[in-house]
């Protein structure tokens, strides 16, 4: 969008007029080109393999995949560094990794799993390396694009129409596999990337203050030097510190979450109607909620309120391990397992809204995609690797000294809040909250 006047844009509009402004709807539809991808990679493609009679070591093995998700600060730079022509630099990636997807996933039906798999791990790999490539322009262009105060409220709306997309690949595309091929499956699942690329080409590259980066050293050192003097080394140390530890507790609870379930006697069947139900639904509704409650309280504020409830719903986990070790054969009721699956999953959808506009006001616009990529890439690295070791854990422990570790593992990124989001402080660090005021003032663009 062109937000000629100022980076802090529009004063948002009064109560729920505020979420149909064309910020929000773009927020939308981006959020859902932007989930669409992953989903594809970790629903889809894994029922397509299961159907057609690849073992269940391969399809885990199709997990690895994912590496590039974990690992895209490596070439963020390149799209913080470069753009194209016409486009513009954010608009034009955009445009690129869309149509890139569009005819990548389009193209794997046309290959079977039993006799190309090797091309089909190729296809996914790139589906996984092009969609990441794809989430570091479109946080970018979110934070570029977003005021500090819309922030929490925008990226709630993106983290909503994120999970929404799983329902394409995850309802519609199976359903459609019973009726049609799978490379008639693939083709229409690809075709719902198309509202994303009309996003692009409809909407304006944003205005930013200051110099983007003018060479490719630049946009390396650049975002890094820039984090590191704004506040200091202990301060940027303390910064990455929390988004190592803010939702660690939380990821490490619901790790094994279907086998803890499981092996407090629910059936497979019990399990994926409940976490259906009371999870995708639940965690959609906190989303929703944080996106009118970060807009009230600001995102500061958020993540202390959103931080308590993400602890206090793990500690649901070791209420349900607690009565699972009641009489033997006893299985707690399936109310109660909603309940809990529920509660987490409302308490994630906040703290993900908060936790995520927190990483995009913590970013300089002049190398957003670079430093948004690190930001993200270091909230997934550690956790991934804690998770790894949950099943030892649970091995030494059992399950309700497991989920209270994980209770106390919530804590650490809560204490670091009085210096990382201080209560009464606004989000915005001191030096881009006075450059957008400048901006507001002088009418800086990008």
């Amino acid at each position: 969008m062109n937000q000629d006047t100022s980076v802090a844009g529009p004063t948002p509009a009064h109560g729920w007029r505020h979420y149909f402004t064309r910020h929000m709807l773009i927020c939308v539809m981006l959020g859902f080109t932007s989930g669409l991808p992953l989903f594809i990679l970790y629903n889809l493609l894994s029922a397509w393999l299961k159907a057609e009679q690849v073992d269940l070591k391969s399809i885990g093995l199709f997990a690895l995949v994912g590496f590039p998700y974990t690992w895209k600060f490596l070439w963020s730079p390149l799209m913080d560094r470069f753009r194209f022509p016409m486009l513009g630099r954010r608009r034009g990636w955009m445009f690129f990794t869309q149509l890139a997807l569009l005819a990548t996933i389009g193209s794997m039906g046309f290959y079977s799993p039993v006799t190309d798999l090797t091309i089909i791990v190729f296809l996914a790999g790139l589906v996984a390396f092009l969609s990441a490539s794809q989430d570091i322009v479109i946080d970018a262009y979110r934070r570029e694009m977003l005021s500090d105060r819309e922030q929490g409220s925008g990226t709630a709306l993106f983290v909503n129409a994120y999970k929404m997309s799983t329902l394409v690949p995850g309802s519609l595309s199976l359903i459609l596999s019973d009726f049609l091929s799978w490379q008639v499956v693939f083709s229409i699942t690809a075709l719902f990337m198309l509202p994303g690329v009309f996003t692009t080409l409809l909407i304006r590259e944003p205005s930013i203050y200051g110099e983007p980066p003018r060479t490719l050293r630049e946009a390396v050192v650049l975002p890094f030097k820039e984090f590191i003097e704004r506040s200091g080394w202990s301060h940027a140390a303390m910064i990455l510190a929390f988004i190592f530890l803010y939702k660690l507790g939380d990821s490490m609870a619901t790790a094994l979450a279907t086998p803890f379930y499981m092996d407090l006697g629910f059936s497979r069947t019990q399990i994926g109607l409940v976490a259906k139900n009371a999870g995708l639904w639940a965690s959609l509704a906190g989303g929703i909620l944080g996106a009118v409650w970060l807009e009230k309280t600001g995102v500061n504020r958020g993540l202390w309120i959103f931080g308590v409830l993400q602890a206090v719903a793990i500690l649901g986990f070791a209420l349900l391990a607690q009565v699972g070790a009641g009489a033997p054969g006893e299985v707690p009721s399936t109310l109660l397992l909603g309940f809990v699956i529920g509660l987490e999953a409302f308490a994630v959808g906040l703290g993900t809204a908060a936790f995520t506009a927190y990483i995009a006001t913590a970013t300089d616009s002049r190398y957003t995609a670079t430093q948004f990529a690190l930001f993200t890439s270091l909230a997934a690295v550690p956790r991934t690797f804690f998770n790894a070791l949950t099943g030892f854990i649970v091995a030494h422990t059992g399950w309700f000294e497991f989920f209270l570790i994980c209770f106390a593992l919530a804590l650490p990124g809560m204490l670091l809040l009085p210096k990382i989001a201080p209560w009464n402080t606004p989000a915005a660090p001191d030096d881009i909250k006075e450059a957008e005021e400048a901006k507001e003032t002088k009418g800086v663009t990008g």
